[in-house]
């Protein structure tokens, strides 16, 4: 009696431990990792598989960054963006040459259709038509008119043609041009602020949202306005890195919640420090999210004498200063009170106050005076000394010290800033008396040096010059 139950209790044994594995191995097979794998909805017409089939071989980095893109989640493929009508001037004759290969299926005519490969805010305004539309008027979209209007460098050709393409206009833009059906070298590539497309539209979307995943992540960290807003004429992401605001966003951005959708993205929810977007573009309170950056601007800080918005002569802007200040300021009071925001602008109206009648004016007399009286030869610019010490008053640290004290820090508004500019005022004026007093004109730099810069404006910024 005693073996038959112990036999039993065996048996139960064994039929348990057997029952667990098979329940482990079960288990293991639903929880088995898959192998990631990318569908071609079938929604697609037949030309957009084609391009993905194409390019996820051809460009696997490109494809990636789509796939990962709220573009491909909402079924938007390449040739939403970037086909063209045969008509149009930046149709690529190069990429016809796609559909005569024998190496792939989809390389036949009958997925032949036009397509363009610069994608401008125009094509992205069929589904973006306000941020469009908010950029067009913005000075970043504008600045090809802008620099061409006040810039010496430009016109009076004190740089060369490759030293604007390499530099000035990566940010700034250039005016493309096609040659035998493709992109000329001299003005592609290029993702310039500014870029005067063929299609007539002004910028580049990707200049924030790099292609091809246009991610609204990026564009709202202040690295993606760091690549063009540094240096010693404009050091916005220098100032911002040394302010509480990049202190805070240094200590804790990895925590934003930097995906929340256009629009809804909000300070104390989203984010705990701000960031350029989030001062300039993103909405607050009941101030609406905007992709004009200067927009919300009371002073324009980057001119040589500081004027109000509307005042700025080669760009001036159709808002009220007023109007726009109290915009900026309800962004503020989202997280500081109405007292520090209020001293805050005080502060750097006086900033401004002293830049203008302390430093920029009585310079800027002085170096009038040396004009009138012959004393600097105005063939040139950039060639005599004290052409260079007044550009640099203004454009350096005249710049720096305003910036500084908008966006609070303190080391960009006094020892790179005002300490600056009383170095370089004291200077000019020393230089500057003496040549008056003896009536001695400026030694003038014969051989300065890549000063074959083309000089006539563009005439598609330009068309009536």
């Amino acid at each position: 009696m005693r073996k038959s139950v112990s036999g039993r209790l065996y048996m139960l044994l064994v039929m348990m431990v057997f029952a667990i594995t098979l329940s482990e191995n079960a288990f293991a097979q639903v929880n088995t990792a898959k192998d990631k794998e990318f569908r071609i909805e079938r929604s697609m017409p037949r030309e957009a598989i084609a391009c993905i089939d194409c390019h996820k071989k051809e460009h696997p980095g490109l494809f990636a960054d789509w796939a990962g893109s709220r573009h491909a989640s909402a079924n938007i493929t390449c040739i939403d963006c970037h086909k063209a009508e045969a008509s149009d001037p930046d149709v690529s004759q190069a990429h016809f040459k796609q559909y005569e290969r024998s190496d792939q299926k989809f390389g036949t005519k009958e997925y032949k259709i036009p397509i363009a490969a610069v994608v401008t805010p125009k094509d992205c305004s069929r589904c973006h038509p306000d941020e469009a539309k908010q950029y067009s008027v913005s000075k970043h979209a504008n600045t090809m008119e802008i620099i061409w209007k006040i810039d010496p460098w430009l016109n009076k050709g004190m740089n060369s043609d490759v030293e604007r393409t390499a530099g000035c206009y990566h940010c700034h833009g250039t005016v493309l041009e096609m040659k035998d059906g493709k992109l000329t070298s001299e003005t592609w590539p290029n993702v310039g602020v500014g870029r005067i497309n063929l299609d007539g539209s002004k910028g580049s979307c990707t200049s924030c949202h790099t292609r091809h995943r246009f991610s609204v992540m990026e564009a709202r960290k202040p690295q993606a306005c760091g690549q063009c807003h540094l240096g010693p004429d404009h050091p916005q992401i220098e100032i911002f890195t040394e302010s509480k605001h990049g202190d805070i966003y240094d200590a804790f951005g990895d925590d934003y919640n930097w995906e929340a959708a256009p629009g809804t993205w909000s300070p104390g929810v989203d984010f705990r420090g701000p960031t350029c977007a989030s001062c300039h573009m993103s909405g607050a309170g009941s101030v609406l999210t905007s992709h004009d950056v200067t927009e919300r601007l009371s002073w324009e800080l980057q001119a040589p004498l500081t004027v109000r918005p509307s005042e700025f002569k080669p760009l001036p802007a159709k808002t009220n200063w007023e109007t726009e200040r109290d915009k900026m300021k309800e962004v503020c009071t989202q997280c500081h009170g109405k007292t520090w925001v209020d001293d805050h602008y005080m502060k750097l109206d006086k900033v401004v106050q002293e830049y203008n009648n302390v430093y920029f004016k009585p310079a800027k007399a002085v170096f009038d005076e040396l004009n009138e009286k012959g004393l600097l030869d105005q063939t040139r610019f950039f060639d005599e000394p004290l052409e260079v010490e007044f550009y640099e008053l203004w454009h350096h640290e005249g710049r720096r010290a305003r910036m500084g004290s908008a966006m609070m820090a303190p080391d960009y508004t006094w020892w790179h800033g005002f300490y600056e500019c009383k170095k370089r005022y004291n200077g000019f004026m020393e230089e500057a008396r003496d040549m008056i007093k003896h009536n001695k004109k400026s030694y003038i730099s014969t051989d300065y040096p890549n000063a074959t810069g083309n000089t006539e404006k563009p005439k598609a910024v330009f068309p009536k010059q």
